[in-house]
């Protein structure tokens, strides 16, 4: 308990999956925690289910509508975290999306829109935080969330994983251009984990003819891990609290690999 006590974090896309369970191991290292979802009314259950699970900690949590393809939206979640906790100290940048087509299919406006959310989303999201940072007098961490997909290409997925190296390449500009104002930038890049993402991508793989029954392709997707199981989103939660700490203020322009050892660079 400790870590990050104090520090004043947003996590996009917190409503479920990965970012719900970054949010929340915040707060149980006494951080400050905007839960911020596209899904807002998702977000504000989430936000007071935390509240409620918190002994006295209630004024810790608070949460965000965002699009964050939006810069006014963007700004407008940051204006309101920094009202609530008075700074922002960490910005996870986790906010994604997939929609799995085969290659020769695949449209300008699936990649777009997977472009916008993943690549745009990342770099505005980059961007409104180390203002912010900077106009409170510099310092902070920006973390983004790569994947497994940002260190090779699969099939059927193109767009995201072109979306997914676009992260690993905002993280390292990011991290040279930011590094005179204090702040560092680094990411963490997730492999197969059991959230509801994937198994949408799993119904996405079975309606283009990618995979034939419920399950398949998480099963294909697994059988190269070395731990020999998929991951839970709290399997990331340590790596990502870290990134969150000072533990990790030596630490700029790095990717962490989560997959259980599926991907080796």
């Amino acid at each position: 308990m400790g870590r990050v006590s104090g520090r004043s974090c947003i996590v996009t896309g917190a409503a479920r999956g990965i970012g719900r369970a970054i949010g929340e191991a915040l707060l149980d290292e006494g951080a400050e925690v905007c839960f911020a979802d596209i899904n807002g009314d998702l977000a504000a259950e989430v936000a007071e289910a935390n509240r409620a699970r918190l002994n006295g900690g209630a004024a810790r949590v608070t949460h965000a509508r965002v699009d964050v393809t939006d810069r006014e939206q963007v700004r407008a979640m940051i204006a309101h975290t920094v009202e609530r906790f008075g700074k922002l100290d960490v910005k996870f940048n986790n906010a994604g999306v997939n929609r799995p087509m085969n290659f020769l299919d695949v449209t300008e406006e699936n990649w777009r829109f997977i472009m916008d959310v993943n690549g745009l989303g990342c770099m505005i999201g980059m961007q409104e935080a180390a203002r912010q940072m900077i106009a409170q007098g510099g310092g902070g961490k920006i973390v983004n969330t790569a994947s497994i997909a940002s260190r090779q290409g699969f099939g059927n997925v193109a767009p995201y994983c072109a979306s997914k190296f676009a992260v690993v390449a905002l993280t390292q500009s990011g991290a040279r251009d930011l590094a005179a104002h204090g702040i560092t930038v680094t990411g963490f890049a997730p492999g197969v984990v059991a959230t509801e993402m994937w198994e949408q991508v799993d119904r996405d793989l079975m309606e283009i003819g990618a995979a034939q029954r419920p399950g398949q392709a998480m099963e294909e997707f697994s059988a190269d891990i070395l731990k020999g199981r998929v991951a839970r989103p709290r399997d990331v939660t340590g790596t990502t609290t870290f990134l969150a700490s000072e533990d990790s203020d030596y630490m700029t322009g790095q990717i962490v690999m989560i997959d259980g050892g599926m991907t080796l660079v």
